[in-house]
């Protein structure tokens, strides 16, 4: 009989332990899916009437390389999904901007802006691996998240993208990213080429919420056998609900290797600098001005096909009209260089050049 009670009990109890467990609830993963883009038109017309071609537009930098014309920018579309701890982010993008800022890529793989993987253990952690966009400078490839629509001299120069893996802490105020990838700009290094890994850094500290500051580098050797190193810093700050100021700093150090692998020559470089202004009286109403100086001495990014080097200022004035999502631009850019880099319409050498621009920007 006794037997029989501690069996029935043994039974009952089992039978309670399976029932809680079946009717214990599961943590459910929280899953997000976000999907935006933007896209743009715009026109630019140079007062000294370029002749094109191999004559050019009196334009070196990206994505304005045009003269009295109508032209598509970029359609973007981009989608972010998060699951739990697990995330992905794939930003396509079609048009003249894509395709230059792919420019090592050819067919569909030139779409692709951005594509990575995260994983985030902890709060304060985060590991990505794909392609994504740079962490150095100001200025970014999405025309609706910059003031200026044409670009910087620093911008146009690179980097552009990465792709490889890297680590992201976050505690307080203080940011640290780490991480190591292909050759800058290259998802796929060519066959026959130096396919060593650059290594990328960044260091961020939020000092309020009004000022922050980013220290960035970017090191490696490139498929074309030189060896750079780009240390790049940017502060942004919120003077008052109307007016922010921003400032970019980068230099980029470049050394030649020979064929036995050992260091050749001296190391040359290039560098800059630029100060954003941003007034904004009106919420619908904004104007940014950009005052740039781009120097590169040493002839490592040449402005013209005869590869001259020299020194280059520039000022942009950019207006921002906005209206729900629509942002219109109209911008006037001066371009002072310590060469005559730039031509008339006689095709005769000049040391400055002036532009107009007008820009259309949606997005969602």
């Amino acid at each position: 009989m006794l037997q029989k009670f501690f069996a029935t009990g043994l039974t009952m109890a089992c039978f309670s332990v399976a029932s809680a467990q079946e009717a214990a609830p599961t943590e459910e993963k929280k899953s997000t899916t976000t999907i935006s883009g933007n896209a743009d038109v715009y026109y630019r017309y140079n007062f000294d009437k370029p002749q094109g071609g191999d004559a050019g537009y009196n334009n070196f930098t990206s994505f304005t390389n045009s003269h009295n014309s109508f032209r598509l920018g970029m359609a973007s579309l981009k989608v972010e999904h998060t699951s739990g701890k697990v995330g992905v982010v794939a930003d396509l993008g079609f048009g003249t901007r894509a395709e230059e800022f792919a420019y090592t890529d050819d067919g569909l793989l030139s779409a692709v802006k951005q594509l990575y993987v995260t994983y985030a253990p902890t709060d304060w952690l985060k590991f990505s691996a794909g392609t994504w966009g740079t962490h150095v400078g100001y200025e970014v490839l999405d025309p609706y998240l910059n003031r200026n629509y044409s670009m910087s001299y620093m911008f146009s120069n690179g980097p552009f993208g990465h792709t490889g893996l890297k680590a992201e802490v976050t505690k307080g105020k203080h940011s640290f990213m780490l991480g190591v990838a292909n050759p800058t700009d290259y998802r796929i290094v060519p066959e026959g080429q130096i396919n060593r890994k650059f290594l990328l850094a960044q260091y961020s500290l939020a000092a309020s919420d009004a000022v922050k500051l980013f220290v960035n580098y970017v090191g490696g050797k490139a498929p074309d056998s030189s060896k750079s190193n780009q240390v790049d810093v940017v502060v942004t700050g919120q003077v008052s609900d109307k007016f922010s100021i921003g400032f970019n700093g980068t230099y980029t150090s470049t050394k030649l290797w020979d064929t036995d692998k050992k260091e050749s020559g001296d190391a040359k470089a290039w560098w800059g600098s630029a100060v954003y202004l941003s007034v904004d009286p009106k919420p619908w109403f904004g104007l940014t001005l950009r005052g740039e100086y781009f120097n590169d001495d040493d002839a490592l990014k040449p402005f013209a096909p005869i590869g001259i080097g020299g020194s280059i200022f520039a000022s942009t004035l950019s207006a921002n009209f906005k209206l729900d999502n629509f942002t219109v631009i109209p911008e006037f850019r001066l371009d002072n260089a310590s060469e005559e880099i730039f031509l008339d319409k006689d095709l005769k050498g000049k040391k400055s050049t002036a532009s107009f621009l007008l820009a259309v920007v949606y997005s969602f």
